[in-house]
């Protein structure tokens, strides 16, 4: 039996609960040990960003990691929000007035709005907090912290408003919960779309990505194996999914569905 081999990245600080990790130079993983999703700091010669902050009731082990590293909040120029769900942005409100708040143009539509049910907010049971968005995202924009530089990648289907951050240089891949280690899904909700996933995962599968850096779980630096993986799986889940349709489509099971639309769909006399 082979022996596995060593992890390349290093532990460098336990909070009560979220451990601090090195994945690269001045990248930092902070895993949450609750629901909360994983959050990153890079420090970049010309600016220091977060991609993600985890829920609003880590907050107090987050700024322990980050003093751990001589930082506080304030020193945080940034922080990039993947998508809407609270368990990645929960906390995003104690940044205001010191950091940028960015999201995709639809995660930010949806965060503004406080559209509860997209955010999944009585699965993680946060507080009623608007969280302000500063800065609306695009595919294709650059996001320049001197020694690293961010492109932003709009990666749809585990919900319609997720995004991907990749420096090519460097080979980081910040994934959120669109690919995970192992190649394990983050499921698909509400707005998302197990066809867009595919597209998403064929996307990240063309980069010369070295380490895998994603919204939960451990860091990976075999994102080649992931992705192909992630594929696989969502392949198969579609198939899945199409055979849970063919079983609708059965007259004595799909007439009272449609008949709901229509009842759904009608206008007031």
């Amino acid at each position: 039996m082979s022996e596995r081999k060593p992890s390349p990245f290093k532990t460098l600080f336990e909070a009560d609960v979220a451990t601090l990790i090195q994945a690269a130079d001045d990248v930092y993983q902070i895993r949450f040990k609750n629901r909360a999703a994983n959050a990153y700091l890079v420090r970049g010669s010309k600016r220091t960003i977060m991609i993600d902050v985890g829920l609003s009731t880590n907050y107090p082990s987050l700024v322990a990691c980050l003093n751990h590293l001589g930082l506080t909040p304030e020193m945080v120029d940034m922080v990039v929000l993947s998508h809407e769900h609270l368990d990645h942005i929960g906390a995003a409100y104690h940044f205001h007035g010191s950091a940028y708040i960015a999201a995709h143009r639809l995660a930010a539509n949806k965060i503004m709005l406080r559209d509860d049910f997209s955010m999944l907010r009585k699965m993680f049971n946060e507080p009623n907090v608007p969280i302000d968005i500063d800065i609306w995202l695009e595919e294709g924009n650059l996001i320049d912290l001197g020694n690293f530089r961010l492109n932003v990648m709009y990666t749809p289907g585990h919900t319609s408003a997720c995004i991907s951050l990749f420096d090519q240089d460097k080979g980081l891949l910040f994934a959120a919960d669109t690919l995970m280690p192992g190649g394990v899904m983050g499921g698909v909700f509400g707005s998302g779309s197990i066809a867009d996933y595919i597209q998403s995962l064929e996307r990240l599968k063309g980069l010369n990505s070295k380490i895998l850096l994603s919204g939960h779980g451990r860091l990976s630096d075999t994102p080649q194996d992931d992705v192909r993986i992630a594929l696989q799986r969502s392949h198969a889940l579609l198939e899945d999914t199409a055979q849970l349709f063919d079983a609708l489509d059965a007259r004595s099971n799909f007439e009272p569905i449609m008949q709901s639309v229509r009842d759904l769909n009608k206008l007031d006399d």
